[in-house]
Parts: structure tokens; C-alpha cells; sequence
């Protein structure tokens, strides 16, 4: 049995212990009230087990660590690592002071720790970054290595008050975007990635193995900063991430992942704060994000790719997180070709002029995906520049998506959010003819400034309950 399909038969019996499975026939599943939901969230979290390291500590230094911020660390870090993992584990730890180095790969067991004021400094130069098995875009790879990668571990963590800095900036990763805002006239126009992912779309379409699915040098696509690959059991708590080349907390193919205290501030291209990709049990409490894309955005793979791996991200807990600059604040898709389900949002605050909207969820034709049992609650919206909630099956953002895996998205709900400024629509909702968007609820929602209250093309089952949008009961 694979990897993937083992984490999904443990998520399985997981689920299955803590009573939260939905029984379905075809199209008909059984009902679940709205506090039973809550209650599968209680669970959900109890049931994600916490890392625990022996009570042993390998410092950098003593592995021939200089704190300049230019004398490259790379060995040091990889022999502290590897050293702590073959002694049973434990603490590698970074002290205060300024560290230079390339990829970081953690073992089984061991727990990075950066002291307050450390701070790891990750080398500009592709060349530091070995050809790994990855994703970019939803769709997998042989690409650079992510800037901290772990394939295949369990028991891990990153974690203290220090600063992961990727150094990113409009003069070195973000070029690659090709984007006009971020120095794509410096860079060759053959190198940018907006190119080079279309050949690795093209690849996958056609069902070219991924071990041929070779991109790095000539074929450049940003690595992501932080990326647990099949792994279990993890934790990320209270560091500061800053200047990443592409996506920044990665989770793929994961499952029983932490994610507390941790900020995120970093506005470059693609700069999501937190992407889980065919990840289940996934709690992340207590976080900023102000990114240049989304906050939080819940991926599935892209298209044929998705579709292969099959493996839906489900059982996603976000909590007392605060979402400033972003696309949206918690998003789902638009690589969403396996499916989304059980996702919770609570106790969050979200507000920039800056910030498009609140809930989003996109896909489109090509990418498909069932996405369904979204549950948001207690959010303090100050402004969003387009609207609160987005369910969107057309999204089109690299031209057309048009193809025949027709999305469904369902059961979504809001309860009790209070928003100031709602910019253009309160909700804005479009689906197909053949596949409406069904039952969405609005309960104890009030949303002031808003030009429209909505719009609304093939939803089926939309009900306001207590609902005040401009000062008017929306009946």
C-alpha cells in the first residue's frame, strides 16, 4: 500500500473512532445539525495527537554553526539534524544571532527550536537547493527543494520566538513570477514561471510520470518555504516567517499537523500564508496572516493531477487566527480537484483595505472537485474590498478554465459574523445549471456598507435567518 493511501486509511479509522463519519447513498446523505457539526470539530481536534521529543538539546554551534549572517551553515545545520535523529531525537537548537544556509531537511523526531532572537537567513542561490520530490501549484514535480522540507516523517517540529527569513524580494525569487510588480523586466523571459508551469500542467495532463517531471535549473518554478510531505504527526509554533519565494506552510499529503502562534508576514508573489494539500486533521490556531496572496487556502491538487492522487483535504480547523492583507481570508481552492470537506472557521478577525474577501471558495470546469460542509462562525470583519463570502465555479484567473469536470460546492454556512465594510456584495454566489450552488445559510450575520446585498446565478437552497445586511432584515 502507498504512502497516500495509507494516511488516508488511518484518516479513515481515525474519523471512524471519533463517530464522525457521514453515511451517503449516492446523493442522499443523512442529516447533521448544525451543533452536531461543532461537536465533529471537538473531536476532530482531540483526536490530533501532540509531538513529544526526548529532553536533549543539539546546538548549531557545537556543529560548527557562525552566527554573521554570510558564513553558509548549511553542514552545520544538516549534521546537528541528523546527529539529534540518530540519538532518538530531540531539540536542535538555534540560538540567538543571525544564520546563513541553504534547504533545511528534518528527521523523525526532531524539533528545530529558534531562540528569540535567531534567525535563520536562507540563501538566495537555486544552486543550494537539491532536486526533490515536491508540488507547485497543485500539481507535483521533481523541483528545488522547499527552504525546510520533511518527506516522510513523523514526529517533527519547528518551533520558538526566532525569524525564518527566505530573503526573498523583487531582485532574486520573485522575478521567476514574471509578474510586472515584481521585476519581471530584470529577469529572462524564458525563466519566468508563468511559462514553465504551463509545460508542468502539460505534463501532468498527458500522464507524464513525475520522476520525468524534472524543472530546476532552466525550467524555473519558486520552491516553497515550509513543506511536510507525507508526514504525520507535526507541529509549527510561535515563529515569524518572512519573505518567502512562493507558498509558505505547505502540508501535502499530511495529516495530524499543529499550526500555533505563528506569523506570517510576507507580500510577494503567491505568498499564501498556509496552503494544506491532501492533508487531513489540520488545526490552526492562533496565527496572523498578512500575505500578498491568501491567508489560508485549502488546496486539492490541479486538474488530472488532482484527480490521480484523489486524496481530499478534510477535517481543517482554523481558530483565533487574524487575516490582514490577502487575497481572502479563508479560501478553498482554486487546486481543489480531489475535494474539500469538514472545514471549520472560528473566533477570527479579518481586516485590511487590502484584504478582497473573507470566505472564498473557486474552482472551475477543469479543476471539478466536490467541496461541501464549510462552517464559519464568530468572525469580526472590519473591511474586505469585494465581498464576504465567495462561491465561485467559474474562476478564470490564467484565462480560460473551461473543460467537463463540472464542480458541485455545498453546505456552507455563516453564523454570527458582524462585518463594517463589506465592499461590493454581502454574498456572491455562481454555479451551473446542472450543479447549483445548494444550501448556503446566513445566520446572525450583519453586514454594513455594502453596494449590493448580493448576486446570485443557479443557487439553490439560500436562507437568511436573523440577517441584517445595510440596516435591513434580509428575508
Amino acid at each position: 500500500m502507498t504512502t497516500g493511501k495509507v494516511l488516508v486509511f488511518k484518516s479513515v479509522l481515525m474519523a471512524a473512532a471519533a463517530g464522525i463519519i457521514m453515511l451517503s447513498c449516492g446523493k442522499q446523505v443523512l442529516a447533521v445539525s448544525e451543533s452536531d457539526r461543532w461537536k465533529e470539530k471537538e473531536a476532530i481536534v482531540n483526536s490530533i495527537p501532540e509531538t513529544r521529543f526526548p529532553d536533549k538539546t543539539y546546538n548549531i554551534k557545537d556543529f560548527g554553526a557562525v552566527a554573521d549572517g554570510r558564513t553558509s551553515n548549511t553542514l552545520a545545520f544538516e549534521k546537528a539534524i541528523k546527529t539529534c535523529a540518530q540519538n532518538g531525537g530531540g531539540k536542535v537548537l538555534v540560538p540567538d544571532g543571525k544564520y546563513l544556509t541553504g534547504a533545511i531537511h528534518l528527521e523523525s523526531n526532531v524539533n528545530l527550536h529558534l531562540d528569540d532572537h535567531a534567525e535563520i537567513l536562507f540563501s538566495i542561490h537555486p544552486n543550494e537547493y537539491p532536486i526533490v520530490h515536491t508540488s507547485f501549484e497543485g500539481t507535483e514535480l521533481m523541483n528545488y527543494s522547499p527552504l525546510i522540507y520533511a518527506k516522510n516523517k513523523t514526529n517533527i517540529a519547528i518551533t520558538g520566538k526566532g525569524t525564518l527569513n527566505g530573503q526573498a524580494d523583487h531582485t532574486n525569487w520573485w522575478i521567476w513570477s514574471g509578474g510586472k510588480d515584481y521585476g519581471w523586466k530584470k529577469g529572462i523571459p524564458s525563466q519566468n514561471d508563468p511559462q514553465n508551469r504551463e509545460v508542468l500542467v502539460d505534463m501532468a495532463e498527458k500522464g507524464v510520470p513525475v520522476p520525468e517531471r524534472i524543472f530546476g535549473e532552466g525550467r524555473y518554478l519558486r520552491p516553497n518555504f515550509i513543506e511536510f510531505f507525507e508526514c504525520n504527526t507535526v507541529l509549527v509554533k510561535d515563529i515569524t516567517i518572512i519573505n518567502a519565494p512562493f507558498w509558505i506552510l505547505h502540508p501535502l499529503k499530511s495529516m495530524n499537523i499543529i499550526i500555533d502562534g505563528v506569523t506570517v508576514n510576507s507580500h510577494g508573489p503567491n505568498n499564501d500564508g498556509c496552503d494544506p494539500e491532501y492533508s487531513q486533521n489540520i488545526l490552526i490556531k492562533n496565527c496572523t496572516f498578512n500575505t500578498g496572496d491568501d491567508c489560508i487556502a485549502i488546496k486539492a491538487g490541479r486538474d488530472a493531477d488532482g484527480r490521480r492522487i484523489a486524496i481530499p483535504s478534510k477535517n481543517i480547523i482554523v481558530q483565533n487566527c487574524k487575516m490582514i492583507d490577502g487575497h481572502g481570508g479563508v479560501v478553498i481552492g482554486s487546486e481543489i480537484s480531489a475535494g474539500v470537506n469538514n472545514v471549520f472557521v472560528e473566533d477570527c478577525v479579518m481586516d485590511s483595505p487590502n484584504l478582497d474577501r473573507a470566505i472564498r471558495i473557486k474552482t472551475n470546469s477543469k479543476r471539478g472537485g466536490i467541496i461541501e460542509n464549510v462552517y464559519v462562525r464568530n468572525l469580526e470583519v472590519g473591511t474586505v474590498k469585494e465581498c464576504v463570502l465567495k462561491l465561485n465555479m467559474f474562476y478564470n484567473v490564467y484565462g480560460s478554465q473551461t473543460g467537463n469536470f463540472i464542480p458541485t460546492i455545498r453546505n456552507i454556512s455563516l453564523e454570527n459574523v458582524k462585518v463594517k465594510n463589506g465592499g461590493k456584495y454581502g454574498v456572491w454566489a455562481e454555479g451551473y445549471a446542472q450543479s447549483p450552488v445548494e444550501n448556503i445559510t446566513l445566520k446572525n450575520v450583519v453586514i454594513q456598507k455594502v453596494d449590493s446585498v448580493h448576486l446570485l446565478k443557479n443557487v439553490k437552497n439560500i436562507k437568511f435567518m436573523n440577517t441584517y445586511i445595510n440596516e435591513k432584515k434580509v428575508e
